[in-house]
């Protein structure tokens, strides 16, 4: 039997982190958005995200990226991925 996979989620959307890359969507929708973190400062303890890059691609093969921007912040990265999927 097939174990079942939890993901965290931003507003009810999985969001799935492999090393500077998350993905956030649902791979059954028509998109899903992809966030490049290309740079961190350190903030205190943490290391927090100041440079992202941005990409809306289609589910379909090849995937193809229709959209693009840069941000300064992963919340801010997060707030343009949602209003492209939800477009």
């Amino acid at each position: 039997m097939a174990e079942d996979k939890k993901f965290f989620t931003y507003k009810g959307l999985p969001l799935v982190r492999k090393d500077n890359t998350i993905y956030f969507g649902n791979m059954y929708d028509d998109y899903v958005v992809m966030i490049e973190i290309l740079s961190t400062s350190k903030q205190g303890k943490l290391e927090v995200a100041d440079k992202v890059r941005i990409r809306r691609m289609a589910t379909t093969m090849p995937p193809k990226i229709d959209k693009k921007a840069e941000g300064d912040s992963l919340y801010e990265a997060l707030d343009i991925a949602c209003a492209w999927l939800k477009a």
